[in-house]
């Protein structure tokens, strides 16, 4: 059986939250959420779902956001699961609540969210590669290659090396 998450506009979600009625749980990871969040939202990410422990009120709504929407839609089965009684979801998450101009908590100074760090770290390594590869040597197309390999591992496996590497260097420990 799935479970439904019913939707919520920004502007119902602000209502309860205002009154007292309904928590927040944004489900991102810490680095996006230390990045810009829903003030007085709680980060409980999805990664450690099973490990999380979720202390909200049983009187009080549970409502789930992420980025987009996307990752609870996804999820809604895990999430639903964790509450009694209705859970809700913010349609359109902290895009949607930004774009109603409701306030939203941002760090400008926290590194940028570690997904996007592999996606510009892969796609620097795939684009150098096809230069060097058509002007220096057709060597170089091995790190092309090899960073598309590196991506369907990562894909197939569920785990990224490049993740890991990026989240050990100098401009991340803050986030850590």
């Amino acid at each position: 059986m799935t479970a439904t998450l019913h939707k919520l506009s920004p502007g119902e979600v602000q209502a309860r939250i205002a009154s007292g009625r309904a928590v927040l749980v944004d489900i991102r990871e810490a680095d996006e959420f230390a990045r810009a969040h829903v003030p007085g939202a709680q980060s409980q990410p999805l990664s450690a779902w099973e490990q999380a422990h979720l202390t909200v009120d049983p009187a009080a709504d549970v409502i789930f956001t992420c980025r987009t929407g996307m990752r609870t839609a996804g999820a809604c089965d895990r999430l639903a699961a964790r509450v009694q009684g209705e859970a809700f979801v913010l349609d359109g998450g902290l895009d949607a609540w930004a774009k109603a101009g409701l306030p939203v908590a941002e760090d400008r100074k926290a590194p940028m969210e570690i997904n996007r760090q592999v996606q510009i770290t892969a796609g620097l390594l795939i684009l150098t590669g096809v230069v060097l590869g058509f002007l220096v040597s057709p060597v170089w197309f091995g790190l092309s290659g090899f960073a598309g390999a590196g991506l369907i591992f990562s894909g197939l496996s569920g785990t990224c090396a490049m993740a890991r590497v990026l989240m050990a260097m100098p401009w991340n420990k803050r986030a850590a």
